[in-house]
């Protein structure tokens, strides 16, 4: 009888943990793991304080090596690098094995985000949990496998950044523009020296070269005030005496300047913020939760709009430093007023074309191609940061506030607005061609 009882009991206890462990593989959402591997990487980028091109860089890589894990769970999907210029064969699963192709897709993407980034100590505890939760929820040769291959694809990926001509330009000397009529130097309050002059030289993923959507020239210098070049200041310098609690409003939601000095009195500190990238980044995490994306399409979602992203900004630096236009700031405190100041921190590089409009519009095409023309969301990916949030009826439409935020803040020229969304349109229309999306 007490070994009959003791067999029930062995019975009931393994139920039990079989239940168990079912039940920890039900909580695991596999889309919400590659949002939270996402986000690690925003917050990431924010403290390494990447600059806008670097971070575009570090998301595309990343989510390449994502999607490349985490797409043999759908055969629908291909691979993006086989399409794209520069990427080797990736490796494949054996197709008489069990993977969890998530777990692959984590383990690819922080394979990447460990070679790429700066603080990896902080994604210690976030990694070791996440995959403690796989492993309660496979058996022991599934969860290394899974690993294994994940690795192989985000190594596989890396291969192509050591050769991407980023390794290659890390010793260059600054770059502190001309004082040369009409040509960029170093802005106030900080007049610090230009950021990646030499982006334009980065190999891009789809696009043939870095010129191949290059916009027309920007007005020429001249010294008469009847001229486009001085009329485009006055127009500047009137607007930002006029700006209603909307246009600032509007500037100060797009500005996402990772990097803001600010300065009271001897005392100077910087404020940290996700980078246009970041924001983008974060809008495609929306248009995936709303419309219920599967890991495999969130996947997709993050890879192709870094992707577009990338180029976006390879073709935008390569005009900025070839046409190396100057600053409102410059022109106006020049020929103007010496004391005014734009509503925004001027970066520094540049002013033609306007990076925001480029790599916004771009993102905005390849969503737009993803999830559609009219697809109305709440844009909450700054909240965190600025505390404020806006809904939009398209990404389109986000992309144009966004363009125009930069002329309400007095660092970018009407014109400049324009060139650059026509480039990023461009840019991102291609990719959507070559890729046969």
């Amino acid at each position: 009888m007490q070994t009959l009882k003791n067999a029930v009991f062995v019975l009931l206890a393994c139920s039990l943990l079989l239940a168990c462990k079912q039940k920890d593989k039900s909580t695991i959402n596999e889309a919400e793991v590659l949002h939270q591997n996402e986000d690690q990487l925003t917050q990431l980028i924010i403290f390494d304080v990447f600059s806008p091109p670097v971070a575009s860089r570090i998301y595309a890589y990343a989510s390449l090596a994502s999607y490349e894990a985490m797409r043999f769970k759908d055969e629908r999907y291909e691979s993006i690098v086989a399409k794209l210029k520069g990427f080797g064969t990736m490796p494949k699963p054996d197709k008489n094995k069990t993977y969890n192709y998530a777990l692959a897709a984590t383990k690819a993407f922080f394979t990447v985000t460990r070679k790429v980034t700066f603080s990896v100590d902080s994604l210690k505890g976030y990694e070791d949990k996440l995959y403690a939760r796989f492993k309660n929820t496979l058996d022991d040769s599934t969860f290394a496998r899974s690993v294994a291959f994940g690795d192989t694809v985000g190594k596989m990926i890396l291969k192509r950044a050591a050769v991407d001509n980023y390794p290659q330009t890390r010793a260059k000397p600054k770059f502190l523009g001309s004082t040369a009529p009409g040509k960029w130097h170093p802005t106030p309050p900080d007049y610090l020296d230009a950021v990646e002059y030499c982006w334009g030289t980065m190999k891009t993923f789809a696009l043939d070269s870095s010129g191949q959507f290059a916009p027309p020239p920007p007005p020429a210098f001249s010294k008469s005030k009847k001229s486009e070049y001085f009329k485009q200041n006055v127009q500047l310098y009137e607007q930002s005496k006029k700006l209603s609690k909307e246009q600032i409003d509007i500037a100060r939601y797009w500005d996402d300047n990772p990097f803001v000095m600010q300065h009271t009195g001897h005392m100077m500190f910087a404020n940290k913020k996700i980078t246009p990238g970041g924001h983008w980044i974060g809008i495609a995490a929306i248009a995936c939760k709303q419309s219920n994306a599967d890991a495999v399409k969130t996947a997709q979602a993050y890879a192709l709009t870094s992707v577009a992203m990338f180029d976006a900004f390879i073709c935008c630096w390569q005009e900025k430093f070839k046409s190396a236009y100057i600053r409102p700031v410059t022109v106006i405190n020049d020929e103007i007023d010496p004391q005014w100041l734009p509503m925004l921190q001027t970066p520094p590089f540049p002013e033609y074309p306007s990076g925001h409009s480029t790599i916004t519009r771009s993102a905005a095409v390849m969503l737009s191609k993803l999830f559609g023309d009219k697809f109305a969301f709440q844009d909450t990916s700054d909240l965190r940061y600025i505390g404020m949030q806006k809904h939009f009826d398209s990404f389109v439409q986000a992309a144009n506030e966004a363009s125009i935020s930069r002329y309400y803040g007095g660092i970018h020229y009407v014109n400049s607005v324009n060139a650059g969304a026509d480039q990023g349109k461009k840019v991102s229309e291609f990719i959507i061609q070559k890729l046969k999306l």
